[in-house]
């Protein structure tokens, strides 16, 4: 299940008189309860990180801003030696922390192990994009504000 259909569920008991959510197949469990408060929701999984974001983001406060999360990304080798850094999230894809703040790499440059590439916002929640190894950054294929999907190459690297 991806995010989009999860919040369209969320929607979905935050508009209604529902109580109790639950969904489970063969790899994932879907329970949502509404708390005492009209808007509290909580959301539980037996798969990990987005599930525990999709929670995060489901029972903050409006309005309330939530800490970065850091979240492993997909890499892959091209034929001319370069790497591909990939959205491990459908989001929306921003090169810097603020609108007024620099962006965290240019073409360029050399991006150390654990450093944030950029980050990809999934239900107003913050995903810190980090590189697994030392690199340089060779072409941003992505726009800022730009909405990315699973999968999407955000970043060509050449690995050092």
């Amino acid at each position: 299940m991806d995010v989009k259909e999860l919040k369209k569920i969320i929607d979905m008991v935050t508009d209604t008189d529902i109580v109790e959510f639950e969904m489970e197949n063969s790899d994932q469990k879907i329970v949502i309860r509404r708390g005492r408060l009209a808007g509290d929701i909580s959301v539980g999984y037996k798969s990990a990180v987005q599930a525990e974001q999709v929670a995060v983001a489901a029972t903050s406060p409006p309005g309330q801003e939530i800490p970065p999360q850091t979240v492993a990304t997909a890499v892959e080798g091209t034929k001319d030696g370069l790497e591909k850094i990939k959205s491990p999230i459908v989001g929306t894809f921003y090169r810097a922390p603020s609108p007024d703040s620099p962006s965290y790499v240019e073409v360029g440059d050399v991006v150390e192990k654990g450093q944030v590439f950029c980050i990809v916002e999934a239900m107003k929640l913050m995903n810190e994009i980090e590189a697994e190894f030392k690199c340089r950054v060779k072409e941003i294929l992505k726009e800022n504000a730009q909405p990315v999907e699973f999968g999407d190459i955000l970043f060509h690297v050449e690995r050092i």
